[in-house]
């Protein structure tokens, strides 16, 4: 009884800590990216919820949300993931969008005692996450929420769009991101690959944007 009850306790404390390492809070400078989707929002291919919401499905589903779990997963099981995350990004600004919030997720986790290197986002928290007792599709669950929360965010400051709406959206979302997640366990490497073309498009497109919000 009282084993399982410090194992349930190990559980919960490490869940808080992915839960504050993927948080808003944390200084990965998230809210500064939009991953194309101001391009996207700028061009008028997102002006809804329901737009929105196709829009982070397929990019969730076939995008940078199923590739991000898979290389995540394989970091959780002990492989090194930092090449190929930077070989698969299509753009410049996705080159520097993950690269960058890799390196500040390593060193806010450096300052806090943690053993981090910087890397792309989804290698950094997959090695970071090795030495908590969860699983690798619980850790992708939450990080493929982190990410789709903070893009349903990007709307609701852009469209705009109310909170309620935005918050909807992501409810919706929730058995896709819990699909994507289950799958990337067992998603070999060979079977990575974006087929999102107009997201990597809208990427490019907004290296150029005259007047851009976001980095990214």
């Amino acid at each position: 009884m009282g084993a399982h009850s410090g194992m349930s306790m190990a559980m919960n404390t490490d869940l808080l800590t992915l839960t504050q390492w993927l948080s808003p809070a944390f200084p990965l400078g998230s809210f500064a990216y939009s991953h194309g989707l101001e391009q996207a929002m700028a061009e008028g291919r997102v002006q809804s919820a329901a737009q929105l919401q196709v829009w982070l499905e397929e990019t969730l589903r076939f995008g940078a949300g199923q590739v991000d779990a898979v290389l995540l997963c394989h970091a959780i099981a002990g492989q090194d993931m930092a090449e190929q995350a930077r070989a698969l990004a299509a753009s410049k600004e996705r080159w520097d969008e993950t690269l960058a919030q890799g390196a500040a997720f390593a060193e806010t986790l450096t300052s806090m005692g943690h053993r981090a290197r910087p890397a792309a986002l989804p290698v950094a928290v997959g090695e970071a996450a090795r030495a908590l007792s969860l699983s690798a599709e619980e850790v992708a669950q939450l990080y493929l929420h982190a990410f789709a929360s903070n893009l349903v965010s990007v709307a609701v400051r852009f469209v705009p769009l109310g909170q309620s709406e935005g918050q909807a959206v992501l409810a919706v979302l929730h058995p896709v991101i819990a699909e994507v997640a289950q799958a990337a366990v067992t998603t070999s490497l060979d079977a990575i690959g974006s087929g999102v073309l107009m997201g990597d498009i809208a990427a490019m497109a907004h290296e150029t944007l005259d007047v851009r919000l976001f980095r990214t």
